[in-house]
């Protein structure tokens, strides 16, 4: 250490006189000191104020130029030191010295400014004042022109010190996207990829740079999909798959790139990790298949890149992720279903699937749920049924091969997402389907869970699924039974409150189930109708300027129906209906201005 205060002495006196030559000897101390003791040394050239001295011997023409940079790239490997350095004035004459031509300067320099910017707010922010990451992308597009073995120590530097430079920071991520560095830095992993350090930094580059949205027109603009498929295809350490996996999850967000990895052959490198690692009892092997399975998934939710995989439901890749259904590993249950899920949204697609059985195998998927319980799974199990009972001819079958059946063993589950899902799904299947909709609704115990979840406040999804299936199972089975059910089970209030919904559609859906209601059993209903204010909400719909012509219409009908009923029949009467009706005669869409006419009249005669 008193080899060290000497150096720090010298170096003071040989500064002050401007004698480079006299400080070589210093410098070469202070280099073997740092490499003896990083943090030490560090602080001890803090505290004796070296560091603003050295601006001076950072000169291009000086010849210890590269010591210098390479003794501020070792110091500030230390978190303290970062903020001094900036401070003492380094980044100028570091900059400056960006411009020269010798490797060892350019390779010292890149090292201390990247680690300057190490998670340093000030370093990045005085390398942007000074326009260093400009410099250094313009360095590293110029060596990519030149794929000398001997530019890849300076490459992998460079490329260092712009991933420090801008690491989670958007501002400057977006500043290196408009320097165009991206094709750059894909090109590089094209030609060093058998060099395991720069094709690191470069996946670090990507996976940084890809979380931005601007960044995806980009990457798609080059062979970044066939570069990282290629560079999979030949890891075979698990750590070096998950960075590729790191860079491809961001960039697969995107429809375009979606598609070029698919026809880059990334599905088949998936496949092949989740048939390697499906039976691993490695914390690896579960990570890997995870990770492979999740990026399956998410390819098919681009449309271009889902119906490819398809191939009329013929493809390979759907036969084998069909597969995935009967597994006993959750998590490609999981990917399996979700999959499905993803195939279903179209309906040639569906009415292939319905015919080729595989909702008998996501009933059995679903049967082995009920008990085991978990959660995704039946998340996502139901997602595909929902999804594949859109197209009408769909439903009648999946009604017999007992889908609501199975459904229904979950009413009792208390999770939010797999509530909305068996909703969604028995709403699907009973669109259009009479005997199905009068089965489900004479369901005292499905009718009370429905109730029951159209109070759910802190889920708005289930509420809102739970009253659309309400009102569904009243218009699709246009049953007494059914209306009598919901009635005894205390839904009628609810349709009422959601005829006051803020979505159109619902709004109209309530006001048909409601007027159904009121033609099938005013009597039982009657009491409810009063206790709900139903008729100064229709009087709101019909004042309201902005309620649609349909509204309009269908609170017309339904004033007209509850008139039969005394109590209702005074409350009419008693918030004067036939001004606001008679406005309506003069309506621009005719069938709403017919019904106000015949509305009006029917007013009058019971007035």
């Amino acid at each position: 250490m008193e080899n060290l205060s000497e150096a720090l002495e010298k170096l003071k006196l040989a500064s002050a006189d401007g004698a480079a030559a006299s400080a070589d000897g210093c410098l070469d101390s202070l280099l073997k000191a740092l490499g003896n003791n990083n943090t030490e040394t560090s602080m001890k050239i803090q505290e004796t104020g070296v560091l603003p001295l050295l601006p001076g011997l950072l000169q291009p023409q000086s010849s210890c130029s590269t010591r210098v940079a390479n003794i501020i790239a070792e110091v500030a490997k230390n978190e303290f030191m970062r903020s001094p350095c900036v401070e003492a004035g380094l980044i100028p004459p570091l900059i400056q010295l960006l411009s020269s031509t010798d490797q060892e300067i350019l390779l010292q320099t890149g090292r201390a400014l990247g680690n300057i910017c190490y998670d340093s707010h000030e370093g990045r922010n005085a390398v942007d004042l000074a326009g260093g990451a400009q410099i250094v992308a313009e360095h590293i597009k110029s060596l990519s022109q030149n794929p000398e073995p001997g530019n890849e120590k300076l490459l992998t530097v460079f490329c260092g010190m712009l991933m420090n430079y801008s690491s989670d920071n958007d501002s400057l991520q977006a500043q290196l996207i408009n320097m165009d560095i991206i094709p750059t830095l894909v090109k590089l992993l094209g030609i060093h990829s058998h060099n395991t350090a720069l094709t690191e930094m470069c996946l670090i580059a990507f996976g940084n740079l890809a979380e931005l949205e601007s960044s995806k027109e980009q990457f798609a603009s080059t062979n970044i999909a066939e570069e990282l498929v290629r560079l999979f295809q030949k890891q075979t350490e698990h750590e070096k798959k998950e960075m590729i996996f790191e860079v491809l999850a961001p960039l697969a967000e995107n429809d375009v790139i979606k598609l070029q990895l698919v026809e880059a052959g990334l599905v088949e490198c998936l496949l092949d990790v989740v048939a390697k690692t499906v039976d691993g009892e490695r914390e690896e092997d579960v990570t890997q298949l995870k990770t492979a399975s999740d990026l399956m998934v998410l390819l098919l939710l681009g449309d271009e890149s889902m119906q490819k995989l398809f191939e009329g439901g013929k493809g390979s890749v759907f036969q084998r992720v069909l597969s995935w259904i009967p597994s006993h590993n959750h998590q490609l249950q999981l990917a399996g279903a979700l999959a499905i899920a993803n195939f279903a949204r179209n309906d040639g697609n569906c009415i292939h699937m319905v015919d080729t059985g595989i909702v008998q195998k996501l009933l059995e998927l679903l049967d082995r749920h009920v008990e085991e319980g978990n959660v995704t799974v039946q998340h996502a199990a139901l997602s595909a049924l929902r999804n594949l009972a859109i197209p009408v001819v769909n439903k009648s079958k999946m009604l017999s091969a007992g889908v609501a059946d199975v459904v229904l063993k979950f009413l009792q589950s208390e999770m939010p997402p797999v509530q909305f899902k068996l909703l969604g799904t028995l709403r699907m299947l009973i669109d259009t389907q009479a005997e199905a909709a009068e089965q489900l609704g004479t369901n005292g115990k499905l009718v009370e869970r429905l109730v029951e979840w159209c109070e759910a406040k802190d889920h708005a999804g289930v509420m809102g699924e739970s009253n659309r299936l309400l009102s569904a199972l009243i218009r699709h089975s246009k049953s007494k039974e059914v209306v009598r059910t919901v009635i005894q089970g205390g839904g009628v209030k609810h349709l009422v409150t959601m005829a006051t919904s803020e979505h159109m559609i619902m709004q109209n859906e309530a006001l048909v189930a409601l007027g159904l209601i009121a033609g099938l059993d005013l009597v039982s209903a009657e009491k409810d109708f009063v206790g709900a204010n139903l008729v100064s909400v229709l009087h709101k719909l019909l004042s309201d300027e902005k309620s649609a012509p349909e509204i309009k219409y269908n609170s017309m009908i339904l004033i007209c129906a509850v008139m039969g009923s005394e109590p209702l029949h005074k409350e009419v009467q008693s918030l004067a209906f036939i001004d606001v009706v008679s406005k309506l005669r003069a309506h621009d869409n005719k069938t709403v201005s017919h019904q106000a006419s015949l509305t009006e009249q029917r007013l009058t005669a019971q007035s």
